[in-house]
Order: structure tokens, then sequence, then C-alpha cells
């Protein structure tokens, strides 16, 4: 098993050096344009695999050969929003990036799985799709594995319960719009209205909208980077082990939950394949309503995207 990281940030060097601590790979490549960057964090990654006796190779790289006939590709790659930019612009710029790395991916491994973390997400995995001409098994965005992850742990420090007990699942965009289902919330079994008033829940959906301007806010520079390392590594996991993990991933749809050319949040089952399979749900009219809004705030985006 081969897994390349393009974008040696802060996401990037994270996932590398938990692939590397668990052994999921026995190559890791770690892509970077900014020369030495990718190098040093590689070097200190594999050095710190003395201790943690893991035998898997991680090497630092500012071009594409490296990464040849890689199982896995993680596109992280991307510029964060600056002053006086407008998120058109910001939209555009990243477009280019993911456009020129899924380009290269194709190029020298057109067989991997490409995982899609670059913001915003939803968008840039419809760009890596588009440009990779993979079937749509084979690009995957991390976007509700994040999301989820989010709400279960906000839910986890409200009623002080182990996390191993909390189920739950988020639709839509990664963003503002996304859709965490309170339907299928569950705490040890036990559905979460029982446990909780409406008001409580309202505010826990609304943290988890903002969990990553949260953090941003917090950090005052910089943004979350430790939570979406780990979800991508919990995918690559999914797909080294075809653990057939059911996730809820962003993903190119073609007339599932009644949406076309879009890529979006939904479940689906992760495995050596890739996307195995969408898992429908059957959701009321008012679930169906904000996944609707979700979907043309997505829509929105891809109009901008040349």
């Amino acid at each position: 098993m081969k897994i390349s990281i393009v974008g040696a940030g802060n996401v990037g060097a994270t996932a590398a050096q938990i692939i590397v601590d668990r052994a999921l790979a026995n190559d890791v490549v770690l892509l970077d344009i900014v020369e030495g960057v990718p190098q040093g964090k590689a070097l200190d990654i594999y050095q710190s695999a003395a201790i943690q006796y893991s035998d898997t190779k991680i090497h630092g790289t500012n071009t594409y050969e490296l990464t040849a006939n890689s199982d896995i590709a993680v596109i992280t790659a991307g510029l964060p929003r600056k002053p006086g930019m407008s998120r058109d612009d910001l939209l555009n710029i990243n477009a280019g990036i993911v456009s020129s790395a899924t380009q290269e991916i194709v190029k020298y491994s057109p067989n991997a799985i490409i995982i899609v973390v670059s913001n915003p997400l939803d968008a840039m995995t419809y760009v890596s799709f588009v440009n990779s001409h993979f079937p749509r098994n084979r690009v995957i965005g991390m976007s509700g594995v994040l999301d989820t992850a989010r709400f279960k742990a906000f839910i986890c420090m409200e009623l002080n319960v182990s996390i191993e007990n909390i189920n739950s699942i988020v639709l839509g965009g990664h963003g503002d719009s996304m859709v965490p289902l309170v339907r299928y919330t569950t705490v040890s079994g036990i559905p979460i209205t029982d446990l909780l008033p409406k008001n409580r829940i309202e505010a826990l959906i609304e943290r988890t909208r903002n969990g990553g301007a949260e953090i941003v806010k917090l950090l005052k520079t910089g943004s979350a980077y430790y939570a979406p390392a780990a979800s991508v590594v919990q995918m690559i996991d999914a797909i080294v082990n075809n653990r057939k993990r059911i996730m809820s991933c962003c993903v190119y749809l073609q007339g599932e939950f009644g949406y076309n050319d879009i890529c979006l949040g939904v479940p689906i089952k992760i495995g050596a394949q890739g996307m195995e399979e969408i898992v429908p749900l059957k959701l009321t009219d008012d679930e169906k309503a904000a996944l609707d809004k979700s979907a043309e705030d997505v829509k929105s985006m891809l109009k901008v995207v040349s």
C-alpha cells in the first residue's frame, strides 16, 4: 500500500504522521511546492517512526514522480482566504490548485483512489472528479466524517458519556448549511431527543455548523487540523482494511436523493474499492428541505468555478 499526500501543511503532515504511526501503508509520500518543507517534515516523521516501531517509509518531495503508483492520493493543498480576497477569488484559486494536483495524480497513479480535503470541500471534490475522469467511486471528499465527529464530540461533552456510545450522521455540504440528522442520533441506542431538550440539541447543531470557525477564532491565526487529519485517516483505514464502514462523505451524485451533477455529503459504504455504494435514507420533509438548501449552496459555488 502506497499513500501520497499533496500538501504538507498542518492537515497533510498530521495525516502523514498518523498513517506512519499506525503503519497503514508501506510507503507514504508527502508532497508540497515549498522546497524543503515536505522533506524536513517527512524526515522528522520518519524519525518518530523509530519510537513508534513502525516500518512505514515516508519521503518528502516537490515533484509528482515520487508519487507514482499510489493506491490512495490525498489532496489537502489550497490557500486560506486572505484579507481583501473575495470568496469567488478563493474558489477559483483553489480550483486551479486542485485541478492541477488531480491531473498530476492521474498521470502518475491512474488506479488511485483520491480523497479531497481542500476547501471549499464540496466544490473542490467536484473539480477533482471532473478533472480525474475516474469513476465516481474513486473520488471522495472528506466532509461529513469531520462534521459528524464534531457533532458527536459536542454531544459527548454535553452528556458526559463515552464517545463510543454515540452514533450520528451529518449530511450536506461542508459548511453553514450542513444537515445533522437528529432522528438518526442515538446514545447507546437511546434517541438523543429522550436525553436532551430541543433547545440544547439545536445549540449543539449550531455549534457543529460553526465548529471550524470556533477553532479559527480561538487560534487567531490558522485553522483546525487535528480533527480533519484524523477524519482523513479514518477514511484511509476503511479503504486499506476493506472495513465496509458507513460514513458521510462527499461524492458525485447521479440522481441519488434527487440530485444530479453535484458533489454532496451523503452516507456511503467505504471499502477497498473506495465508495462501494450510496446508502439510501428516507428523509422527512424538513430534512429534505434542509438538504435541498445545502445542495443549492454548493451549486452556487460551482457556478463561480470556471
